[in-house]
């Protein structure tokens, strides 16, 4: 988990003064400015809210290549101004010959992520264009290929790149090919560039680097043929990206490597469907927060978090105080015990959702901690409904996205797009990178003689921590939406950033740039640059092992004020939110 933490320090974007928030009837909000400009011309146009996602989706394809694109998943909830909450998981799926032994090696224990994450058989079937067809049925008041405008004019025209592009281009070049240092790569392993004609991943190193060096913030990149290709799905429909011309060169791509080929085949694109799932809601204090339902961890474990906490006072105790943190950390490790242990894609096994948020455990669970004193031990709880279950560690990495859209009529969408890690599995086919979503998976398929639930099974979705959220108020209007990158931190920076709403009354801003406590194997890491590092020693003095590091944070939300709606990009970030 250091080394994890430590190549997500390395690729965190490094911290900027985010442009003042943006408050109107219709807001956007995403990570990058040409992609929140995106948002706000599909609204200045007449779209929905879902029009403009879905815009803001293509855009981030083109102009945050590393993070998420139509090379990977997503998971999207779409509140209708005074109708229902409805969610759309577009999460990838493990090719139908799929085994649970995937990334198990010949010494049969499981593959150090360095060298599960890159090449073909980590890569799932995409899932963002159908789930982007699906919000556009439902929700769209523009026509499909109007939504494709803004992200063909990038992908043709060029666009700068950002500092946090650089940086990911940086770390990942000597793993493509296109440098010549070594460099720490996902998990702390090393790589060394042999230049890009005798890469192991020349298509990455043809996109972002020049003349065998890492892509320079500024410096503009063009990408046609992935204009080609939205042109053609644009005019097309949904079809053109799982079948004909681009499935050829998807499969081509993830089956012709030499660095782990995948059995992925045509007839697992062309049977991808997105899926309609009910959302998952709980109440905290005077709120209902609602999120995502398995395959996503988001709601579940958000929830978990918050029930825990709500017998303590954390307004009066207030952000300052390292008691607040203390409570937090360990409503924190409990929630995540429970998520290794029993959360998975439901249509393979039996997920105890109910019984995970059920009051009477929330509260068996809350019972456990201690204002006091580090329980130092976290181990998963027996819910209501549970099957025995054995579990393995699931290692995520940072390489997504959230944005956020919402109308003038009032309707929300607001999505969480990824690949994986930085670049996915590094490969690229028809200009876009595809992810490296299957090792979200548990690598190791069994524990102790017993089949862990989200080990590998073909057709199936791994275990995500995406976590697009919303919350509303007693009387049932939304007023705060927000979702985050950065792995299995998303989980711990939604939770964060309700607290800090709602208990401490941060405007949303603030909220998402308040620091962050995480943890790892050794104890809890304290946010670096932040004002949790004060707090280390009293932390210790509780119980806690302390640690101190960079993060890879980058969180959007929305708030509703008296002014309206106020749209608002993590501080961390270069991401901008703009309005009407």
């Amino acid at each position: 988990m250091k080394n994890l933490l430590a190549l997500t320090a390395l690729l965190a974007p490094i911290a900027l003064i985010a442009p003042d928030v943006a408050e109107a009837q219709g807001v956007v909000t995403s990570a990058d400015p040409r992609a929140t400009e995106a948002g706000l011309e599909i609204l200045n146009a007449g779209g929905s809210a879902a029009d403009a996602a879905v815009a803001m989706m293509l855009a981030l394809t083109v102009v945050e290549p590393q993070s998420s694109g139509i090379g990977g998943g997503g998971f999207m909830l779409h509140q209708t101004a005074n109708g229902p909450l409805e969610t759309i998981d577009g999460r990838e799926k493990a090719p139908a010959a799929a085994t649970p032994q995937r990334f198990v090696g010949a010494d049969g224990k499981p593959l150090p992520f360095i060298q599960a994450f890159p090449g073909g058989k980590s890569v799932g079937v995409p899932g963002n264009v159908r789930l982007a067809a699906l919000a556009n049925k439902k929700w769209g008041k523009l026509r499909w290929k109007a939504l494709f405008a803004p992200a063909i004019r990038l992908a043709e025209g060029g666009y700068k790149v950002t500092r946090p592009l650089a940086a990911a281009s940086t770390n990942l070049a000597p793993l493509w090919g296109g440098g010549s240092t070594a460099v720490a790569g996902p998990e702390g392993g090393t790589s060394t560039g042999t230049g890009a004609a005798g890469g192991r991943f020349p298509e990455a190193a043809a996109l972002y680097t020049r003349n065998g060096k890492p892509l320079v913030e500024g410096e503009t990149v063009t990408n046609p043929a992935l204009g080609k290709l939205l042109r053609k799905i644009a005019a097309d429909g949904p079809d053109a990206f799982y079948t004909g011309q681009n499935a050829k060169a998807l499969i081509n791509a993830v089956t012709a490597t030499r660095i782990a080929p995948s059995d992925m085949t045509a007839a697992d694109l062309a049977a991808y469907q997105a899926k309609e799932r009910p959302p998952v809601c709980g109440t905290y204090r005077d709120y209902k927060i609602c999120g995502m339902a398995p395959p996503s961890s988001g709601a579940t474990t958000v929830l978990q978090m918050l029930g825990m906490l709500e017998r303590f006072d954390l307004a009066r105790l207030g952000k300052d105080s390292p008691v607040a943190w203390h409570l937090i950390g360990e409503a924190m490790q409990l929630a995540y015990a429970d998520r290794e242990l029993y959360l998975g894609d439901t249509d393979f096994v039996d997920v105890p959702v109910a019984g995970l948020i059920d009051k009477g455990y929330i509260a068996q669970r809350s019972g456990l901690i201690s204002e006091t004193r580090a329980l130092g031990t976290y181990e998963p709880g027996t819910p209501p409904g549970a099957k025995p279950r054995t579990y393995a560690p699931q290692q995520e990495v940072p390489g997504t996205t959230h944005f956020v859209a919402i109308d003038a009529k009032g309707d929300i969408a607001t999505m969480t797009s990824t690949i994986e890690g930085p670049f996915g599995s590094q490969l690229i086919a028809n200009g876009f990178a595809l992810n490296n979503e299957l090792t979200d998976f548990s690598l190791a398929p069994e524990k102790n003689g017993a089949p862990v639930a989200n080990r590998v099974e073909g057709g199936k979705r791994p275990l995500s921590s995406m976590a697009p959220t919303i919350v509303y108020d007693g009387s049932g209007a939304p007023i705060f939406t927000v979702g985050a990158a950065g792995g299995k931190t998303i989980l711990m920076q939604v939770t964060k950033a309700i607290i800090a709403h709602l208990d401490w009354k941060l405007p949303a801003k603030e909220a998402l740039g308040l620091g962050l406590i995480y943890f790892n194997k050794d104890g809890l890491v304290l946010e670096q640059g932040t004002s949790l590092p004060a707090m280390k020693p009293a932390l210790e003095a509780m119980g806690h092992k302390v640690s101190v590091g960079r993060l890879g944070l980058k969180a959007n939300a929305a708030e509703k004020t008296a002014a309206g709606w106020i749209g608002a990009p993590d501080p961390r970030s270069v991401g901008t939110a703009l309005r009407q």
